[in-house]
């Protein structure tokens, strides 16, 4: 159902997601470290710093081993959230008239390209709707995403309008499709399931405090109602979990919740999950469920870091059973749940729009 070349088309949708380095060689790690760390939104150090901190220290020391650990994930299609990404465009565009196209935050394709590419294609169109890949609010990933994706909009001064889909953590149709990735896996025996969520620095939920006396300021602040959740990451990502559990019936003892992925020495948020996985056996917990839902698409930090490192982590610990759940990929509800998004908002309702 792919339209290609028409004038008729008016509507655009861009699924923006992380990036990748273009191969593994230790060259193109580097360049694509570089890109994503001197992101002032990943690391929120002044310039300067940020500078010498990435290209001074992180970079040369990072890349060789994560040329190695891309190594261990890498298809022959190339980078695991590429091609999934790819297979995400492929399999919406046989469900929609609305012309599909894709972008990355770091590396290729980026978006620039994405809206160059469907203007050419498509020269009336009018309104493109940007889903960013992160069901979550924060500054280093759905932030950081819009922003890109605005300032390149405003800079190319494209004929058609750019509107952006709000972080859907919450969205029935979301949980829905996560919830039906992650039911099959509960057939099988376990003891727990981890939701393991990308971490982020406690600083950064204490930047996106809109109101600025919220977060990690006030006792249960994830629970207590404010303003502040519009842009915290970890009370989305705690909003999720409950959802999914609830939808799932799975039981409150049985479940909880940890943060992967720490960078350098301040404080993340926690608890760690390279740290839970050390505990649990301690715990009485043997087999174990692992899934990742700040990710829509499989890579490099679920493929390796969690499904190999995690696993394991947690068997050396004393554990007898790990299972790490793939992503939502292409799964068809997940499919279906952009779908309606996009259904939605081509009749005029701005429900799933960001105001």
């Amino acid at each position: 159902m792919s339209i290609v070349n028409s004038d008729n088309v008016t509507r655009g949708v861009i699924l923006m997601n992380l990036g990748s380095p273009e191969s593994t060689e230790v060259k193109d790690v580097r360049r694509y470290l570089n890109e994503f760390l001197m992101d002032k939104r990943v690391i929120d150090s002044p310039y300067m710093l940020r500078l010498l901190l990435v290209r001074g220290i992180i970079v040369p020391f990072r890349a060789p081993k994560s040329a190695e650990a891309y190594k261990s994930v890498w298809t022959e299609e190339g980078s695991p959230l590429i091609v999934l990404t790819e297979q995400l465009q492929q399999a919406l565009q046989q469900q929609t008239d609305i012309p599909v196209a894709i972008a990355m935050r770091y590396g290729k394709p980026s978006i620039k390209q994405a809206f160059d590419e469907l203007q050419a294609k498509h020269p009336g169109l009018k309104h493109v709707t940007l889903l960013p890949l992160y069901p979550h609010y924060a500054m280093s990933s759905y932030e950081t995403a819009v922003e890109d994706a605005w300032a390149q909009h405003k800079k190319g001064k494209y004929s058609f309008g750019l509107e952006t889909i709000k972080p859907y953590y919450k969205e029935d149709d979301y949980i829905q499709a996560l919830s039906e990735s992650i039911k099959p896996y509960l057939e099988q025996e376990y003891d727990h399931i981890l939701f393991s969520y990308h971490g982020v620095p406690e600083r950064h939920i204490a930047k996106g405090d809109i109101t600025g006396s919220h977060c990690l300021k006030v006792n249960e602040c994830c629970t207590t109602d404010s303003t502040a959740h519009k842009q915290c990451y970890r009370h989305q990502c705690f909003v999720t979990t409950k959802l999914v559990a609830e939808k799932l019936n799975i039981p409150a003892g049985k479940h909880s919740l940890s943060f992967q992925s720490r960078l350098g020495r301040s404080e993340w948020l926690k608890p760690y999950t390279a740290v839970r996985l050390e505990e649990l056996p301690k715990q009485g917990i043997k087999k174990l469920l692992v899934v990742c839902p700040a990710f829509v698409s499989d890579c490099l930090e679920t493929l390796e870091e969690i499904a190999v490192e995690g696993k394991e982590t947690f068997m050396h610990a004393g554990g007898e059973s790990f299972t790490a759940i793939p992503c939502m990929n292409v799964h068809p509800e997940w499919i279906k749940a952009i779908n309606t998004w996009l259904g939605q908002i081509s009749k005029g309702d701005k429900t799933m729009l960001l105001q």
